[in-house]
């Protein structure tokens, strides 16, 4: 669909002010499905009734590239008109049955939205405006029907069909057709609806809930892939007994199914009953999938299943709630993942990784053109505001109420907001709301109107704090300014509430501190909450005999910037003894981060020295520490990345950035060589694979070690190691170990990587989802630093690439737009010249995937020349041109007008 515009030529943006309640309501939808990848015919028959709370208008429906062939009312031929898209309809009865007979073509459905066939099956994909391109619709999350579907379809090219709900009935057709018909016992909004079918087999497994009720559950994939779906079924059952243990929510359906497919936008779809996977996040055996795999795997199918309550059974009353479901069950999914975790530590790690997503995809976001608050106040395409904002921002503020009320008072509101909201469409007010009541003696209570700015202000707060220690009186007090930057529609901001987790340290011992507040009787021990809700504060800690070293920020307790001079005394104090593993990890990333800035600053050279003594001994001193897990380690061990470096300066020189970095890696590599040998024997036989926290973190270190190992090796040009670990790729026996091996080679530029390329992609040229893989780390290769381009687009040419196939495009182009910052942003401006002509190519085929990549130069106007005027030209090259989606059309034009 092109992008619309009013009668001054002006985009068409949708605003959350303007929301009114639907003029019908659609009590029931009847719909009976004729499947030909060709030309399906979709027989819609449905109950409305008039909204008595709307004023008297015609019914206007939504459609997209359908063909209409009956419409009518009561079973009578009724007049209707076509404005646009919409289907209009006049004189209508207040209660009434209307019938719409419309076509489609699946086969030639490039978008992925509404129904599509993929390699001959038929998948459908409609949130969040995807069912106009299946029928004539209200289609709009508030609209909540009644569904019944009967599929039919050749049984030989389709034997199976699968919808919503429950089967009900099946059986044979004339000609070598059959039937299954499906009915949903819940109210739905349309975006929920989903169909599939082809020739599919199953994983099934009963599971018995609290109530004594069976349930099947089912993971439906192509013939051949059965053996990877053991992961993803064992996920699914978890994410059942998780559920209703946790928050005493069951499953409401006699089976529950999962279908995965490789042609797909997102990584997953929640449709109730029968959710729609990427086969990325499904598919997975020790052979084929690295121990992230096996960990995104978990993390989305529970995610999925927990939308059955948190976005099924009670949804979005409107597009601009969007974080209502997705921010909390995203939180969901974090709770889940971590709760699954033995120990402390793994939880630890789980919640690191969760924050390194939110500072190096969120912050940048919020930082710049497309910002928008939690809940987004205009659109012009929804599709464009599934976003790290939404998703992870939204979660943070879901688990900020958790810390105000506590995790009990939280489930007693979960249990209050379902009880209250069952079945209707609802706002983010409505959720923060029912957390509220269920604790009415709680911060969150009493600040609630304030908190609720989280959701309407858009931006990254930040904490300038600083403490100064009063020996006469034995007391620290740390003073606390909390400000949020400009951002576009929004130039002043109002104090947050801000739940700040702290902590402190002896200076002398390491040992944590007892705090006792100024005014209180009490000693605490552990970490202290305090609630910040004014722009500036002040607490004082008394009792104290010298002045402590505070952790700030403990458990990233609020998604905000943190800005103390710790010196680095304390930061090492802080790395080494803190016993909160976020802010362990943190003062290592600080410590790093500021070593980065320092040398960009200084204009250092690729022979400079970075990182100092104290540094590397501190790192050494983690490598060597017989009580830190392999995986944290590993986690504070990792510098922080080229795109969190270039945010943290005003001006960008990408080059530099990358120069630096690759600098620090050296370094880190050739005077910790010793301890990455031991490192690497300790960690590199795990036994039997299994993808647990343990196993994975100990292969996570020793992949580690091996990459450093290697780029020690090129610079002294040493054989050993890199021989060392093509043997160790040749040997592996599974993808974790495999697949660490050959990136070691291939990001060290070793000779040896294109022999170990070679044979990867051999052993698994048929396994489609290993070679994303095999893509991906080429395309995102810094080794040959500018010269990269001309690999990417050799690759592009490969017989095994297709840009009709969003997981394969994704690992060649993003990988090397979004992932490979000292390749993408080179001086000739080629990079961008190449984004800009992928982003139109591929505007034409699918414009979600396209506005995605569009996204790659969000941040152009931090760019030092000659990078932002190129940058701002190839941007402005595909803002102009005419047919542009209104998809990229509204990332490119707010890219140009934000900046």
């Amino acid at each position: 669909m092109l992008l619309q515009r009013d009668a001054q030529g002006q985009p068409i943006a949708i605003r959350r002010e303007d929301y009114a309640a639907p003029a019908f309501w659609i009590d029931t939808v009847d719909l009976t499905f004729d499947l030909d990848p060709a030309k399906t015919r979709v027989l819609n028959r449905m109950q409305l009734r008039r909204n008595p709370e709307v004023p008297a208008q015609p019914l206007r429906l939504d459609g997209d590239e359908l063909n209409l062939a009956r419409v009518l009312v009561n079973g009578q031929g009724a007049s209707f008109r076509m404005e646009g898209d919409q289907l209009v309809i006049d004189g209508l009865p207040d209660a009434f049955e209307l019938e719409l007979f419309t076509t489609c073509c699946p086969i030639k459905n490039t978008k992925l939205m509404g129904l599509f066939v993929s390699e001959d099956t038929f998948f459908t994909q409609c949130e969040a405006e995807g069912f106009r391109r299946i029928t004539y619709f209200l289609d709009r999350p508030d609209v909540m029907a009644m569904y019944t579907v009967t599929l039919r379809a050749s049984k030989t090219a389709y034997p199976v069909l699968l919808s919503n709900g429950n089967l009900v009935d099946q059986g044979e057709l004339p000609e070598g057709r059959h039937f299954a018909k499906w009915v949903d016992p819940f109210k739905k909004p349309s975006y929920l609806f989903a169909l599939v079918a082809g020739k599919l087999v199953a994983r099934e497994q009963r599971i018995t809930a609290r109530s004594g009720k069976e349930h099947l559950l089912q993971v439906y994939v192509r013939a051949g892939d059965l053996d990877k779906t053991e992961h993803a079924m064992n996920s699914l059952v978890n994410s059942v007994l998780w559920d209703e243990a946790r928050f005493g929510l069951p499953l409401d359906l006699d089976r529950f199914m999962i279908v995965a497919t490789s042609d797909f936008n997102m990584g997953a779809m929640e449709n109730k009953g029968l959710n729609i996977f990427n086969t990325k996040y499904v598919l997975a055996n020790q052979a084929t999938a690295t121990d992230a795999d096996y960990s995104n795997i978990e993390s989305v199918v529970g995610h999925e299943y927990f939308h059955n309550w948190s976005g099924d059974r009670v949804t979005c009353r409107d597009w601009f709630q969007l974080s209502l479901k997705e921010g909390l069950t995203v939180f969901r999914d974090q709770e889940f993942s971590q709760d699954l975790c033995a120990d402390a530590s793994a939880r630890a790690v789980k919640r690191i990784e969760d924050v390194r997503v939110l500072r190096t995809a969120q912050f940048p976001e919020d930082a710049g053109p497309m910002a928008h608050p939690v809940r987004p106040d205009s659109y012009i395409e929804i599709s464009n505001f599934y976003t790290v904002t939404i998703y992870e921002k939204g979660a943070e503020v879901v688990r900020m109420m958790q810390t105000l009320v506590g995790r009990q008072g939280f489930e007693k509101g979960i249990t209050l907001y379902f009880e209250r909201h069952d079945g209707q469409a609802v706002t983010c007010d409505d959720f923060a709301q029912a957390i509220a009541d269920a604790n009415p003696d709680s911060e969150l209570a009493r600040l609630l109107p304030q908190f609720k700015r989280w959701y309407s202000q858009a931006g990254t707060p930040r904490l300038a704090a600083h403490g100064v220690y009063d020996a006469q009186n034995r007391s620290y007090t740390l003073s606390v300014v909390q400000s949020c930057p400009p951002t576009p529609g929004q130039q002043t901001k109002e104090p947050f509430v801000i739940p700040l987790n702290i902590g402190l340290l002896d200076a002398a011992t390491g040992r944590e501190l007892p705090m006792q507040l100024e005014g209180e009787s009490d000693v605490a021990r552990g970490t202290r909450t305090i609630v910040l809700s004014r722009a500036g504060e002040q607490i004082t800690f008394v009792g104290l005999d010298a002045e402590p070293v505070p952790s700030i920020l403990r458990g990233f307790s609020a998604p905000v910037i943190l800005d103390f001079a710790y010196t680095d005394a304390q930061l090492l104090t802080l790395l080494a003894n803190d016993p909160d593993p976020f802010n362990r990890w943190e003062a290592g990333q600080r410590l790093g981060l500021r070593a980065a800035l320092q040398a960009i600053a200084a204009h250092a050279t690729d022979t400079t020295p970075v990182l100092d003594d104290a540094y590397l001994d501190a790192m050494r001193g983690v490598l060597r520490h017989p009580q830190l897990d392999a995986a944290f380690k590993e986690l504070v061990l990792t510098l922080p990345s080229e795109t969190y470096i270039a945010e943290q300066l005003d001006v960008v020189d990408p080059q530099r950035v990358h120069l630096v970095r690759e600098a620090m890696r050296a370094q880190l590599a050739t005077a910790l060589f010793a301890d990455w040998e031991q490192a690497y024997e300790d960690n590199k036989d795990t036994g039997a694979y299994t993808p647990d926290p343990t196993s994975s973190g100990r292969r996570a270190l020793a992949g580690m070690a091996l990459n450093f190992l290697c780029l020690a090796a090129r610079a002294s040009g040493d054989t050993v190691w890199p021989g060392k670990t093509l043997q160790r790729f040749k040997d592996a026996g599974n993808m974790t170990d495999r697949f660490n091996a050959l990136n070691a080679l291939v990001s060290s530029g070793h000779t040896l990587a294109a022999q170990a390329l070679a044979r990867f992609h051999a052993m698994f040229k048929d396994e489609a989802l290993v070679i994303d893989k095999w893509f991906s780390l080429q395309a995102g290769a810094s080794d040959r630093g500018g010269d990269i381009l001309p690999l990417v687009k050799q690759l592009m040419k490969h017989p095994d690439f297709s840009l009709k196939n969003p997981n394969r495009a994704r690992s060649v182009i993003f990988s090397y737009c979004s992932g490979n910052p000292g390749a993408f942003h080179r001086a000739d401006a080629a990079g961008y010249v190449f984004w800009s002509e992928r982003v139109i190519e591929l505007d034409a085929i699918n414009p979600q995937v396209a506005a995605r990549l569009a996204r790659a130069l969000d941040r152009w106007s931090k760019l030092a020349e000659p990078y932002r005027s190129a940058a701002r030209e190839a941007i402005a090259r595909v803002a102009a041109k005419p047919d542009l989606s209104k998809d990229t059309h509204e990332v490119v034009t707010r890219a140009l007008a934000g900046n």
